[in-house]
């Protein structure tokens, strides 16, 4: 067993201590839960990002086991390549890289997770399609996604405001973002039925995200980092200035009445088995 520096003063430490984006966490605690822990299997973790949950697996199934990590974001795998060096973890390997295109040989996996990664890539059929041929038969496929109905709280106000303005290009421009993020679940899971699974469960849960009002809400950093921008790109840029402006003072009145403004963020764990 290797010892670590202990040192809480450490620059290295803190660099990789707090290191699980809260965005991430709810999610992921769920995936851990559901997985069949064994020796001597291989994992892939699709979308690990900075290293959530690649090396909690590593660490968690030990050095019998091989897991891979695969993600397209060159600079999140740099990050997850310091804590891995850092903590001392052998029996991880990171590729950067797609799910549409994974370098792996066909039936080498044994357990395949996603934790709210495959909702968020390009070509979801091909990656699937790419799940079912790397996995062995029996082998288990867990992931975590996001239901259609995420931040209902502030979509409906922006759908309402769009149709109030008469702006019904943009309101369906709004409902296709929304299909392109968060597939129904019905057809999510029709969609891994088809390439060989059985699903074997899926678990509802959900969290909430609280504000004090809207002002705060635009202003958080998650917020404006993973889909501030993708709202703005549903208005036309002459526009944007006013619409975000009644949008923010329709929530701060919702805030003013409740006493905050909150988004809820119902998401499913599914548990599936390669036929």
């Amino acid at each position: 067993m290797k010892h670590i520096n202990r040192d809480l003063n450490s620059d290295e430490l803190i660099e990789v201590f707090d290191e699980l984006p809260l965005w991430s966490a709810p999610f992921g605690l769920k995936l851990l839960d559901k997985i069949k822990f064994r020796k001597q299997i291989s994992v892939l973790d699709i979308g690990f990002g900075t290293g959530f949950p690649l090396l909690e697996l590593a660490m968690r199934f030990g050095e019998t086991c091989k897991i891979v990590g695969i993600d397209p974001w060159m600079a999140a795998i740099n990050r997850a390549n310091k804590k891995i060096q850092f903590y001392g973890i052998k029996n991880v390997e990171v590729i950067e890289g797609v799910a549409e295109n994974i370098p792996l040989e066909n039936k080498s996996v044994d357990l395949i997770v996603s934790n709210n990664g495959l909702n968020n890539i390009s070509n979801l059929d091909q990656a699937l399609a790419e799940c079912s041929r790397v996995i062995k038969s029996k082998g288990q496929f867990v992931q975590t996604i996001n239901l259609n109905t995420t931040m209902i709280e502030f979509y409906e106000i922006f759908e309402k405001l769009l149709y109030e303005l008469n702006m019904n290009s943009e309101l369906q421009k709004m409902k296709m973002h929304i299909y392109n993020k968060r597939k129904p679940l019905v057809e999510f899971l029709e969609k891994i039925e088809k390439d060989g699974f059985v699903i074997k469960d899926v678990e509802h849960d959900k969290f909430e995200y609280k504000f004090n009002d809207g002002t705060s809400m635009f202003n958080h950093f998650f917020i404006r980092l993973a889909f501030l921008n993708e709202w703005e790109k549903i208005i036309p840029e002459k526009k944007q200035s006013q619409i975000f402006k009644e949008l923010e003072l329709r929530m701060n009145e919702i805030a003013e009445s409740n006493g905050l403004f909150k988004l809820s963020i119902p998401f499913v764990v599914i548990d599936a088995e390669k036929e």
